[in-house]
């Protein structure tokens, strides 16, 4: 009786009408499948670093506003907009020329706000300044405090 497969001179394995056994096309897929998870592989083994939730109340939308239209005024060197924004405390407690020098910086500025965190009433937000000297680029990290000081009425308590 004559087997479906011939032996070839110069291969080990078995072929059957010209064509390649099974388990090597398997071996194949299984090599490919393989490769192209690899990358997946690789990402899910690094650290995931999540940032705590950003709270949701309508307050956190009043604050962040504020920070905004605050660093905003600094941006343009806006200083009578920006002591507007501030709080008693905050204008009671510093040198008006410290304002003055802190609003009248450089044309080619920009700042970075970060998501918030705080409950109500009172939220705390990560800035980044950026300013320009010569060709060289200055970030310098900090943060801004937000408070209400009554009906939905936001200021800042903390300079960054």
């Amino acid at each position: 009786m004559m087997s479906p497969y011939t032996w070839s001179s110069n291969r080990s394995r078995p072929i059957s009408n010209g064509r390649t056994p099974q388990t090597a096309k398997l071996g194949k897929a299984l090599a490919v499948i393989l490769l192209l998870s690899l990358p997946i592989w690789a990402a899910g083994s690094r650290k995931q670093h999540s940032n705590p939730p950003a709270p949701t109340d309508q307050g956190y939308v009043f604050a962040l506003a504020t920070a905004n239209r605050f660093l905003h005024a600094w941006q343009t060197g806006d200083l009578e907009t920006g002591m507007v924004l501030l709080s008693d405390h905050v204008r009671h407690s510093q040198d008006p020329e410290k304002f003055e020098q802190f609003f009248s910086g450089d044309a080619d500025c920009a700042f970075e706000i970060s998501s918030g965190q705080g409950n109500r009433g009172r939220y705390r937000f990560a800035v980044v300044l950026v300013t320009t000297a010569g060709a060289r680029v200055r970030r310098r990290f900090s943060e801004i405090i937000v408070v209400n000081t009554g009906k939905n009425d936001w200021v800042v308590d903390k300079l960054p």
